[in-house]
């Protein structure tokens, strides 16, 4: 099983402190550095010293790391005209030597939006539709020739689909708890698929609908990567796991119930429930990004049982 590393930049964090993580995900031997796209806390405190932006963030950190993956957990369809999206993504993977993924979600939190100017749609799902056609279509056109697209909510015309990406295909992750249009979704334009937060259970049910979708739409199952993104918070005994709760505002119960918490034999235990229902990648989601300790002690006992 990969274990990537996920940050929630909106709630407190600059660039500095996640090229440290970023830096720590590398020499640590974690798989993959993810960060959230969003511009706006999340709960109480005052979110200083205020919001990063996602592709500006990995841009930076394209250059200052050399192994690791760089990805977002998902960037908001509603912050970027898909045109624009492709041309970023596509610069940031050639920045990196081809390690970026994308992750691209249709935008749901809308204060945000409200605190920044940014319009929040009603219809936001069939503009996700239609900005994953555009996205993968202008990196798919070959060079010299040129890219149209005429849908409800964008239209290209004679787009010379510039600049291509380092990668012959970046890999695009969909993900979410919805049964229908999202599996769908999924199916055919998802090379990952994501369920956050969820129980065993849900992510079994979830994964089933997304496998029976890809098989209606005539492609093998197993052409996806299945992968979870849960909280984190591992201690080398019952006090250690106490104050790293404590440190994000958290009770414990709560955290081994709906996340990956306690000693590191119970977080291998909860993952290998996991990865019985089908999940080969997990989202370590980090929320103190000052404790790099946190980071050593999964990466020296938990991540060399996973096999």
């Amino acid at each position: 099983m990969d274990l990537r590393v996920f940050t929630e930049p909106q709630q407190g964090a600059d660039y500095d402190t996640l090229l440290a993580v970023a830096r720590a995900t590398e020499e640590l031997g974690f798989d993959a550095f993810f960060r959230s796209d969003h511009y706006l806390r999340m709960g109480s405190g005052d979110g200083l010293p205020g919001p990063t932006d996602a592709w500006i963030t990995l841009a930076g950190l394209a250059r200052e790391t050399k192994r690791i993956r760089l990805g977002t957990l998902m960037t908001a369809g509603t912050f970027r005209l898909p045109g624009v999206l492709a041309i970023q993504v596509a610069q940031v993977d050639r920045m990196s030597g081809g390690r970026v993924e994308l992750g691209l979600g249709a935008g749901w939190f809308e204060e945000e939006h409200t605190a920044y100017g940014i319009p929040f749609p009603k219809e936001k799902f069939g503009r996700l539709e239609e900005q994953l056609a555009i996205v993968t279509g202008l990196w798919e056109t070959e060079v010299g020739t040129t890219f149209d697209y005429e849908g409800k909510h964008y239209r290209l015309a004679g787009s010379p689909a510039l600049p291509k990406p380092a990668q012959r295909k970046i890999p695009v992750l969909i993900g979410g708890h919805g049964a229908t249009r999202t599996p769908r979704l999924a199916a055919r334009y998802a090379d990952e698929f994501n369920i956050p937060f969820a129980s065993v259970e849900d992510t079994e049910r979830q994964f089933g609908r997304v496998r029976a979708a890809a098989e209606e739409a005539g492609r093998p199952a197993d052409d996806l990567v299945y992968s979870n993104a849960l909280v984190v918070c591992v201690g080398k005994d019952d006090a250690e796991v106490a104050r790293r709760a404590a440190a994000i505002g958290r009770e414990v119960e709560e955290l081994k119930a709906n996340g990956l918490a306690g000693t590191p034999a119970e977080v291998v235990d909860k993952l290998g429930r996991y990865a019985a229902v089908g999940s080969s990648r997990v989202y370590l989601q980090v929320l103190d990004l000052d404790d790099l300790d946190h980071l050593e002690l999964v990466a020296a006992r938990v991540a060399p049982q996973l096999g």
